[in-house]
């Protein structure tokens, strides 16, 4: 079906302010032709003049490093990192999500937390136990490990903090990664943990895993024995390569769709019990308080939810004309199966194109055409999964989990779980800001 233009051959919008239908996306000239006339510069003919050399094409280049790096004009993509001098207390490095493409997130750019400093740990002496109500206690090294069947599946990690700067009852001027850049993506390996514990034979009785790390804190969570015989998973490499220290050399945990810090890092022990630890992270840190002062006693899933990557605040819209926003979406509970894009703060919507694959507890990365008119805008997304579950309107989740009385610092957790709509206001200069609408 051909996509529908006004009398001066402009394809037109199927939501306020400007959102063309995402099937402008496959258009490919089409779109570009319309987006130029619209204001967009396009590009000049190859015949117009000759191409130049630059000096790089004139001479031999660099050494072919043993292992790849970014260029240097690639130098400010990095990690915001907010305790450089690791001080005792938390350490966070986010994702520049405002910076990447695609789904997958590369390995040194994949968010991190640490609760004691990234350990030095030796693979050759480094064992996972695992007992407790099993009929035979097993123990592992990576080279046992090894021997196993392997697995790769593409997942994402959230931490549970992750956005808590929008618990604020002031919009926050940050950045996309300082607002959402503890969640990322990447493709995990290893051995399903239900063979493990299949071997280990379980207890009728047994209806939790508590899994420990080697760090210093030695952090530990309870987890549902029914998550770990479903999709659990020892991971031991993450996009191809052993995982980095950071993200729990030489094994982790990984539970997909689970909240971060239960992806215990640094894994060496999992003993399966009647009941849950109630450990210091589990019953403090990660319990969401309600407004009533109660809270839950767990809450493991991460829930449906999206934001756009571009534009976002720190990019800067030159001209008017032909834009893509983008941005990703994911859901604990399965696959991402609409995304609904506002151009006018949810006056109007207008549907995403989901880019593949789209896969369940993954990354899914949406884009929507748009033709910007030059004046004030507010973009939105809103994601639904598998399940039905759709993304709360800030309001709708304020009323249910509240806010913060006050500002609280970017790096602050005032709560968990915040999976509500993000807006970003676009100025007539192309600015980008954090707003409330």
């Amino acid at each position: 079906m051909a996509l529908k233009r006004d009398s001066s051959g402009n394809l037109v919008p199927v939501a306020g302010n400007g959102l063309l239908h995402r099937r402008a996306l496959l258009g490919g000239g089409a779109i570009l032709a319309g987006a130029a006339a619209a204001g967009t510069a396009g590009v000049t003919g190859a015949g117009a003049e000759p191409l130049k050399d630059g000096p790089w094409s004139l001479e031999a280049g660099d050494v072919i490093p043993a292992y790849g790096v970014p260029s240097r004009f690639e130098k400010d993509v990095v990690r915001a990192v907010d305790n450089p001098d690791n001080v005792p207390r938390n350490s966070r490095a986010r994702t520049p999500h405002h910076q990447l493409q695609g789904i997958i997130t590369p390995n040194p750019l994949h968010f991190t937390i640490c609760h004691g400093g990234i350990p030095d740990i030796d693979p050759a002496q480094h064992k996972l136990v695992i007992h407790g109500l099993v009929k035979q206690p097993l123990v592992f090294t990576l080279d046992e490990l090894a021997r196993y069947p392997h697995t790769s599946r593409i997942g994402f990690v959230e931490c549970g903090g992750n956005s808590a700067p929008l618990f604020s009852n002031e919009p926050i001027q940050a950045s996309v990664q300082a607002l959402h850049g503890l969640a990322s993506c990447s493709e995990w390996s290893g051995v399903l943990l239900s063979t493990l514990l299949e071997e280990a034979g379980v207890q009728p009785e047994a209806k939790w895993m508590i899994a420990e790390g080697a760090d210093a804190p030695r952090l530990s969570r309870s987890v549902p024995l029914a998550k770990g015989l479903d999709d659990a998973m020892i991971a031991l490499y993450q996009n191809g390569e052993r995982i980095n220290p950071g993200q729990g050399y030489p094994m982790r945990l990984w539970l997909p769709g689970y909240e971060g810090n239960m992806n215990v890092k640094y894994l060496r022990r999992i003993k399966l019990t009647t009941e849950p630890a109630m450990s210091y992270y589990e019953s403090r840190t990660y319990a969401q308080v309600l407004p009533n002062g109660k809270s839950y006693r767990f809450y493991f899933l991460q829930e449906v939810k999206s934001f756009i990557t571009h534009p976002s605040p720190g990019h800067q819209l030159k001209e008017p004309g032909y834009h893509e926003i983008s941005g990703v979406a994911y859901s604990g509970t399965g696959r991402i199966t609409k995304v609904m894009v506002s151009a006018d703060g949810g006056k109007t919507w207008g549907q995403a194109a989901l880019q593949d694959p789209v896969l369940p507890k993954a990354f899914t990365r949406f884009r929507m055409p748009w033709r910007w008119d030059g004046g004030p805008a507010v973009l939105q997304s809103r994601a639904w999964d598998e399940s039905g579950n759709m993304q709360p309107s800030r309001a709708e989740f304020v009323a249910v989990r509240g806010q913060t009385s006050k500002p609280p610092p970017v790096g602050a957790f005032p709560s968990q779980h915040f999976n509500a709509i993000t807006s970003w206001a676009i100025d007539q200069k192309g600015g980008v800001r954090h707003v409330y609408a």
